[in-house]
C-alpha cells in the first residue's frame, strides 16, 4: 500500500509518511527496533525493515537479528557494534513513551492530520483521510 500512496500523495507533498517506533511486546521487539536503527544507520532501514516482518515467525534473537543483518547488505561489524552497544536504545524507547503519551496501544497505528487509523486498513479509508485532510487545510 506504501508504494502507492508515496506515489499518489507524498510526491506531490500533499502526505509526509514517519516510522515510529512501538516495540510493545518484550524485549525481543525492543531489539527488533534498535536493530532496525542500526541498519537506517547505514541508509538500509527499510530493506532491514521488511526483513524483520518476512522472517518475524523466527523471532528476534541476537543471531536471527545479525542473520537479518547479513541479508541486507549491511556492513556486520558496523551493525553488531550499534546494536551490541544499544547506540539507537534511547531513540527506541522515546519514540514508545511518545506515543504511549498519544494513546496508542498496539501497531499499526496511523496519524492524519489529527484523525487516527488503527490497524490494517484498505486503501480507500487512508485515501480518504487524506483527501479530507487536504480539504480541512484549505479550508483552514
Amino acid at each position: 500500500m506504501e508504494p502507492k500512496l508515496y506515489k499518489e500523495y507524498v510526491k506531490d507533498g500533499t502526505l509526509r509518511i514517519e516510522w515510529r517506533d512501538f516495540p510493545y511486546r518484550g524485549q525481543e521487539s525492543v531489539n527488533a527496533a534498535v536493530a532496525a536503527r542500526a541498519a537506517q544507520a547505514q541508509g538500509k532501514f527499510w530493506e532491514y525493515h521488511d526483513l524483520l516482518y518476512e522472517e518475524q515467525a523466527s523471532g528476534f534473537s541476537d543471531e536471527n537479528l545479525i542473520t537479518l543483518a547479513r541479508k541486507a547488505g549491511l556492513d556486520i561489524e558496523r551493525f553488531k557494534r550499534d546494536y551490541e552497544k544499544g547506540r539507537y536504545a534511547g531513540a527506541v524507547q522515546a519514540d514508545f513513551r511518545r506515543a504511549q503519551r498519544r494513546g496508542v496501544n498496539g501497531t499499526p497505528t496511523f496519524f492524519i492530520n489529527g484523525k487516527v487509523l488503527v490497524g490494517l486498513q484498505p486503501l480507500g479509508v487512508f485515501k480518504k483521510a487524506i483527501e479530507d485532510a487536504r480539504r480541512e487545510a484549505g479550508s483552514g
